[in-house]
């Protein structure tokens, strides 16, 4: 014969005594001895009698309590422990309500490594910061799908392209980062917003360079001796990196060789070696000038603190009228190789410390062309410092 249920009422509820009750069906009232009261459900498992809370009395009404108790009852009858099902659900709650904000910390974090400096810069991390994590940050990462995305970055996805696909990109890793957490996360929601922003109008645009041919009377014309001009002859005559240079330690150099930490070489990611850069006599004479200013063992101090910002020369160059930049000399460098020299291809791109070739041709070529690149460094210095243009014309800037 089947027990009897609803034994218990609403009305009578309150006024209970202490002790446990019965409702039928497994569902208990205990009002205890403080005042307060609770509901819980006996079911047998395995041959196992447990208890489990269902929520306290009066925030959990009678009749809920009897519909939580149909419910995990049926969960016992199917051989599932309704305790572990109900800690396993609130597991995966909890998991689902990582917001964004957390996890983009998280894969910036474990990312760190690859990036350089340990990502110190914050250029990995800023387009999210800037552009995602204000409207984002605070939704929970498995709530996120494509309309969310194509909102965030529609104000800058044809008016700043190259900034939108970077936050974009970044995004994209997070989402298969919190997928790699166990978070339920749609993986295909940034290549859904894609498809719902369209194709970027914009056209990426090569930074302003001299022309080789016109370099040696700007060049000559850094004759003022400040920290910021000889740093911008530095540049030219090594046709390196702002950043290297701008962070050049004097213990970095040993007579003729600057040698760049391989963490600070931008574009050699997973490179294990440092990149030596040959200096010309010029060049060596240009360090010379600069010691004197040199703060804290840092080549190029900046005016306050640390070393000069990535502006200083590039402000300088804006000053005198110019569009083109301090990394167009790279370029310029480049042009000139190609067009006044017959340097093979591989030497020229790895005097600009390019990664010439695949991982397994580079496993068997380990030179890095070192004397091949002071002769032709030389030669660019002597171009650069004649009072005649390469073509023949007297120069003047």
């Amino acid at each position: 014969m089947a027990r009897p249920k609803h034994k218990l009422s609403s009305a009578e509820l309150k006024g209970k005594p202490p002790g446990k009750y019965s409702d039928g069906g497994g569902l208990w009232f205990h009002s205890r001895k403080d005042g307060g009261a609770q509901w819980f459900l006996r079911y047998t498992l395995f041959g196992r009698r447990r208890e489990m809370g269902l929520g306290s009395f009066p925030a959990v009404s009678l009749k809920s309590a009897r519909e939580a108790a149909d419910h995990w009852q049926g969960v016992a009858r199917a051989g599932t422990d309704p305790i572990k099902e109900r800690e396993r659900q609130n597991r995966n709650a909890e998991r689902n309500l990582n917001i964004l904000a957390d996890v983009a910390a998280d894969a910036f974090e474990s990312r760190k490594a690859e990036l350089k400096g340990d990502g110190t810069a914050g250029r990995w991390f800023s387009p999210l910061q800037l552009h995602v994590l204000p409207k984002l940050g605070k939704m929970p990462v498995s709530q996120i799908d494509q309309r969310d995305i194509r909102d965030t970055l529609a104000p800058i996805w044809h008016t700043k392209a190259d900034t939108a696909r970077k936050a974009m990109n970044r995004l994209s890793i997070c989402m298969r980062h919190a997928a790699a957490l166990g978070l339920d996360v749609d993986l295909q929601a940034t290549d859904k917003a894609k498809a719902l922003l369209g194709k970027q109008r914009h056209t990426a645009t090569n930074i302003p360079a001299l022309d080789w041919r016109d370099v040696p009377a700007f060049y000559q014309s850094l004759d003022g001796g400040s920290i910021t001009e000889l740093a911008l002859r530095l540049l030219i005559l090594t046709a390196v990196r702002s950043a290297p240079l701008r962070h050049l330690h004097l213990d970095q150099i040993d007579g003729d060789i600057w040698t760049i930490p391989a963490e600070a070489m931008k574009g050699r990611r997973g490179a294990t070696s440092d990149f030596r850069v040959p200096l010309s006599q010029e060049a060596q004479a240009v360090i010379a000038k600069a010691t004197p200013f040199a703060r804290d063992g840092f080549l190029f101090p900046g005016v306050r603190s640390g070393v000069i910002s990535d502006m200083t020369m590039a402000k300088y160059m804006e000053r005198r009228g110019m569009v083109e930049r301090p990394h167009g000399f790279r370029s310029s460098f480049r042009d000139w190789v190609a067009e006044a020299t017959n340097t093979p291809h591989d030497v020229a791109e790895t005097a600009l410390g390019h990664t010439v070739g695949g991982a397994v041709e580079r496993s068997y070529r380990r030179t890095d062309f070192l004397e091949q690149r002071r002769a032709l460094v030389e030669r660019w210095s002597l171009a650069l410092i004649s009072r005649l243009a390469i073509d023949g014309r007297v120069v003047s800037f």
